[in-house]
Order: structure tokens, then C-alpha cells, then sequence
């Protein structure tokens, strides 16, 4: 069985005071700490003995997981499992970077934010550049608030070419064409990101080949969706594995919307599609892509205005 995890553990301190976020500078107690590895790690020796199956694993803490030493063990670990295809984690890049030295660079990947304003531009730019002579698979974003864009824009120039930037929309900002073009500019994905998905009764990948875990094992279709389809550890989700569309009116979420069947998404991120990295594409084909971006914030599954 091909699998994919988004696996979401109790921690949730966080390292930066971004005023977007809930969990900024959130501090998590002694026990809480204890409570997450002891969580991670049941959930990475499920993963290791799981040999029947080819699983790719995307961890998605709601706190900045690199600064702690036990996520930093077990994504080296699991990087040399053969049947892991990919495993990957949302990171501020806020932790050292020696420790990739342990992990396969084949396996392992990280999707990196960039909050202006929590960590010096230089330090941030040193770190992506030492993730590409490690020869780490990366992807980096930025929050397309409007104080962003200077920094989006250095960013991009600063950048390694091959790296792609991201740019998510500010939840509750309104984007009015002229500053959706900028964004876009700096990211031709960005029209996916724009407006909320319509995906009432849409076919989705999740509940199927895409489950969310907790740290307690409570499987769920995905993060969004608190119906439970059963516990990871006692084998009880497998017989609850089908093709299911979405329940919810709307997916504004890529962690969501990317494994919807309507989109074309799976295809633009092959390869890529936990750690948020399109597949190559010829320099020519680059405005047909930013134009089926566009086609699609203008169709029944994109507008909810």
C-alpha cells in the first residue's frame, strides 16, 4: 500500500512571536515536552517496522518541531528507511543545520517559511544556502501580508534559482488584482492559494491514500475534517481506507487542497507534493503553468466570492 501521513503531534511552542499566528512564543511545559516525543517516537517505530507498506510522511507541528532534538533524530532515521519515499517537515529553519549530515538527502525534505521581522534576513539566506551544498531537497514561503513583499522580493533574488518560493495568502486579507499580479510575479502558484476551494462533495485523495495521525494515533481523513476513521496503532483505520469526497463547503489549507482530484496540483508538485516543490518544468512552458493557475481562480472550484 502506497500511504501518505500527516502526522500532528501535541506540541505547540514556537520559538517566534509571528502576530499572525496563535502559537507564536507559546511555551510548552516540561510534561507537554515529554508527552511529544514520547509521541513522536511511538509514531516513528510504527513507521520503521510498517516494511509492507511505501509510506511518505510530512510532519506538521503546530510549534517549530527542528528545535527539538527528538524530530531532528527522527527524520535523519526514517531518511534511510528503503520503504520511506519521502519524509518531510514544516520548519521556521529557526534549528542548526549539521544535523542533516546523518539524514539521506534522496529522502528527506523540508518546507521552510521566511517571517520577516523573527530572524535576521542574512542568517535565513545562509541556512537555504547551506541546505542546497547539502544538496537538500527544499522549498521556502513567505506570507503574502503587503509589509512581505520587499522581503519576498529580495528573497527571490537572493535565492538559489532552483529553489521555489512560495507565497501563501494572509487568511483574512483581501487581494485585489493589482497586488494579486505582484504576488504572483514572485510565485505563478500563488492563484492557487488566493481564494479559499470550494470542494463540497469533491473527490479528495484523503481518507484514501492520505490520512492525518495525531499523537495519540486518532487517524482522520485530514486535519480539517474531525470525523475519526480509527487508531493508527491498533491497525483499526485500514478497513476505513476509501475514495470519499470532501464534507466541507470549502479547503483554504495547501496541506488540503494539493490532494484534491479536481486540481491538477499532483501533477505540478510531482515528486514534490509534501514538501511543496513543483516538478521541473521547461523555462517555456513556466507562463502556461502560471495560466492554468489563473484559469483556475476563475472556475467553480476556486471562487467562493
Amino acid at each position: 500500500m502506497d500511504l501518505t501521513l500527516l502526522y500532528r503531534g501535541p506540541l505547540a511552542s514556537c520559538d517566534y512571536d509571528c502576530p499572525y499566528c496563535p502559537f507564536a512564543k507559546r511555551r510548552d511545559s516540561t510534561e507537554q515536552l515529554r508527552a511529544d516525543r514520547s509521541a513522536l517516537e511511538r509514531f516513528a517505530r510504527w513507521a520503521t517496522a510498517r516494511t509492507d507498506d511505501r509510506l511518505s510522511l510530512l510532519f506538521t507541528p503546530w510549534g517549530e518541531g527542528l528545535v527539538r532534538s527528538w524530530y531532528r533524530r527522527a527524520l535523519a532515521d526514517l531518511s534511510h528507511l528503503p520503504h520511506i519515499r519521502r519524509v518531510a517537515i514544516q520548519t521556521n529553519l529557526s534549528c542548526r543545520t549539521d544535523w542533516l549530515a546523518e539524514a539521506d538527502p534522496d529522502t528527506l525534505a523540508l518546507w521552510c517559511t521566511y517571517h520577516p521581522g523573527q530572524t535576521p534576513y542574512d542568517r535565513f539566506l545562509a541556512k537555504c544556502r547551506d541546505l542546497s551544498e547539502r544538496g537538500i531537497r527544499y522549498s521556502v514561503g513567505v506570507v503574502g501580508l503587503p509589509e512581505h513583499l520587499d522581503a519576498a522580493r529580495r528573497l527571490r533574488a537572493d535565492l538559489p534559482e532552483p529553489v521555489y518560493l512560495w507565497i501563501n495568502a494572509a487568511e483574512g486579507h483581501t487581494y485585489e488584482d493589482a497586488e494579486a499580479d505582484r504576488w504572483t510575479a514572485l510565485d505563478p502558484l500563488f492563484p492557487y492559494s488566493r481564494h479559499p476551494h470550494t470542494s463540497a462533495g469533491l473527490p479528495c485523495r484523503t481518507g484514501d491514500s492520505v490520512i492525518s495521525v495525531d499523537g495519540e494515533g486518532t487517524v482522520r481523513r485530514c486535519h480539517f475534517v474531525r470525523a475519526e476513521l480509527g487508531n493508527l496503532y491498533d491497525g483499526s483505520y485500514r478497513a476505513a481506507l476509501r475514495p470519499r469526497p470532501c464534507p466541507l463547503a470549502v479547503c483554504d489549507c495547501h496541506i488540503g487542497y494539493v490532494h484534491l482530484e479536481t486540481l491538477p496540483l499532483y501533477d505540478v508538485f510531482a515528486g514534490g507534493v509534501l514538501e511543496r516543490i513543483p516538478a521541473p518544468v521547461p523555462a517555456q512552458h513556466s507562463a502556461r503553468i502560471t495560466t492554468i493557475a489563473m484559469r483556475a481562480e476563475t472556475t467553480g472550484l476556486r471562487s467562493v466570492d
